[in-house]
């Protein structure tokens, strides 16, 4: 079996360098400081925290939580359901309250395919919870 070529040695800092992918059993190792831009989101879930310990802490558990989240609420969506979902969701960012309007923006999209219920579509979504929305959203990757 041919190895796979050698990458030449890069360290943090330097332009080339990339950091590796995280297996499950090594997503617990450290992979040092990384720069993050802290707009309002970040400013205000850190305020009052004093050092970079604080910080970081407060990002790690808050992205554990949220992981926990996503890894327990969603709606079972059909083909043509996703499909319209990502439809509306094209517009690029979704903040809260266009997520939270999503069961309306179904009753109102031009969007059509084959097997696409809108009104059942739109009902389950006003159904379920704002995290059950959020987890929707981002399984489609937005």
């Amino acid at each position: 079996m041919p190895s796979a070529p050698e990458r030449p040695e890069s360290a943090r800092g330097d332009p080339a360098w990339t950091a590796p992918a995280l297996t499950p059993e090594a997503q617990t190792r450290n992979v040092g400081k990384t720069p993050i831009f802290f707009g309002p989101p970040l400013a205000k879930l850190t305020d009052g925290q004093k050092s970079t310990l604080e910080i970081s802490g407060k990002i790690n558990r808050t992205a554990e939580r949220y992981l926990e989240l996503m890894r327990h609420h969603g709606v079972d969506l059909t083909e043509p359901e996703r499909r319209c979902i990502a439809h509306l969701c094209q517009i690029g960012f979704m903040s809260p309250l266009e997520i939270r309007e999503l069961p309306f923006e179904v009753t109102l999209t031009r969007f059509e395919c084959d097997a696409l219920d809108k009104t059942a579509l739109a009902a389950k979504l006003a159904a379920a919870s704002f995290a059950d929305l959020v987890a929707v959203v981002e399984s489609l990757g937005f």
